[in-house]
C-alpha cells in the first residue's frame, strides 16, 4: 500500500507541473496585450513597458515558466497587479467559500444519489427504475449555469425562500447555511443523477456475482443484502469517480458564483481572466488543480485500501 501511495502522489505532482506548463503557454496564446487591458488605451509606452516589467512578461516564456515554479516552490505566487497583495493572500480568503460549496454539493448529491441507484438496481425494469432514470439522465443533462439561474428565479426572486446574493453574514451560520442552499442545488444537482446511474449500473453487476448468490440462498433480507454485502464493492467506482467530480464541481462552482454574487476562487478566476491579471490566474488554478489532483489522489488510495487487486496492478 505504501509503494502505491509512493507511485500515485509522485504522478499527482507530475500532472500538477503538466497542467501548469498546459495552462502558462494558453494564457499567452490569448491575442491582445495585458497592459493594454491593465492601464487602459491611453498607457504610454513607458508604463506599458514598466509593467511588463514589473510582471516579467518582458522575459521569454521558457524563463517566465521557470521563474513561476521556482516562486511556487518557496510559497510566492505572486502579486496582485492592482493591489498589490500577494496572491495567496487572495487565493486562500477565498478558498473556504468555494471549499463549502463544493462540500456541500457533493453531500447532498451523495445522499440522494446512492440511495437512488441502490433502490434502482433492487427494482430492476420496474417502474420506479424506469422513473429514476429519467430523473437520472434529465439532470446530468442540465447545464450547472442553467440550474442556478433558474434556482434564482424561482426560489428567490419569485418564490422568496432564499437569498439571491452573496455568501450570508459572517459569524451568522444559519444566514451563512441559507446562502448556501441554492449554490449548492445548482453545482450537486447533476452529480445526483451521475452517482445514481454509476451505482445502479455497479450494484446490478455485483447482484450477479457468486457471492452474492450465495447469500441470496441463506435467506438473507434483501436490504441487508444490498447494504452489507453488494454496496461495498459496488461503490468503489464510484469512490473512484467522485475524485473527479471534485472538479468538475470547482468548475461548476464558477457558475454558481457569478450567478448568485458568492466570493470564491471559481469567480476569482474569471475575473483576472476578464483583466488579464496572469499572477492571480495562475495562482488561483495552481490551487484549484491541486485541489482537483488531491480529490482523486485520495479516492484512489481509498479504493485501494478496500479492493487490493487495484495495488497489485501498480
Amino acid at each position: 500500500m505504501l509503494s502505491y501511495m509512493i507511485h500515485r502522489t509522485g504522478l499527482g505532482i507530475a500532472i500538477v507541473m503538466v497542467a501548469m506548463t498546459l495552462l502558462y503557454g494558453m494564457i499567452h496564446a490569448v491575442p491582445g496585450d495585458p497592459a493594454n487591458v491593465i492601464l487602459g488605451p491611453r498607457a504610454t509606452p513607458e508604463m506599458k513597458q514598466e509593467l511588463k516589467k514589473r510582471m516579467g512578461l518582458d522575459k521569454p516564456v521558457i524563463v517566465q515558466l521557470a521563474t513561476f515554479f521556482t516562486n511556487v516552490a518557496t510559497g510566492d505566487l505572486g502579486v496582485d497587479v492592482f493591489s498589490n497583495q500577494p496572491v495567496s493572500t487572495m487565493v486562500f480568503e477565498m478558498l473556504p467559500y468555494t471549499l463549502w460549496l463544493v462540500g456541500a454539493g457533493i453531500i447532498w448529491a451523495i445522499i440522494l444519489g446512492i440511495p437512488m441507484g441502490c433502490y434502482s438496481a433492487m427494482h430492476r425494469n420496474s417502474f420506479i427504475d424506469k422513473f429514476i432514470g429519467l430523473i437520472s439522465v434529465s439532470t446530468i443533462a442540465i447545464p450547472a449555469f442553467v440550474v442556478a439561474l433558474y434556482a434564482l428565479l424561482l426560489f428567490s426572486v419569485h418564490l422568496k425562500w432564499l437569498p439571491a446574493m452573496g455568501a450570508g453574514e459572517e459569524g451568522n451560520f444559519k444566514d451563512m447555511l441559507l446562502h448556501l442552499i441554492l449554490p449548492a442545488f445548482s453545482v450537486g444537482l447533476g452529480w445526483v443523477g451521475y452517482l445514481a446511474r454509476m451505482v445502479r449500473a455497479s450494484m446490478l453487476e455485483v447482484l450477479g456475482e457468486h457471492h452474492i448468490r450465495t447469500v441470496k440462498a441463506f435467506g438473507l433480507p434483501s436490504h441487508l443484502i444490498i447494504f452489507k454485502y453488494a454496496l461495498r464493492l459496488a461503490i468503489l467506482p464510484t469512490i473512484t469517480i467522485l475524485g473527479v467530480g471534485i472538479g468538475r464541481m470547482i468548475s461548476n462552482a464558477v457558475f454558481a458564483e457569478i450567478v448568485f454574487a458568492r466570493p470564491g476562487i471559481g469567480k476569482l478566476i474569471f475575473d483576472a481572466v476578464v483583466t488579464r491579471n496572469y499572477p492571480v490566474v495562475m495562482g488561483s488554478v495552481l490551487i484549484s488543480t491541486i485541489l482537483f489532483v488531491a480529490a482523486t489522489t485520495i479516492s484512489d488510495f481509498i479504493a485501494a485500501a478496500f479492493d487490493p487487486r487495484i495495488r497489485k496492478n501498480l
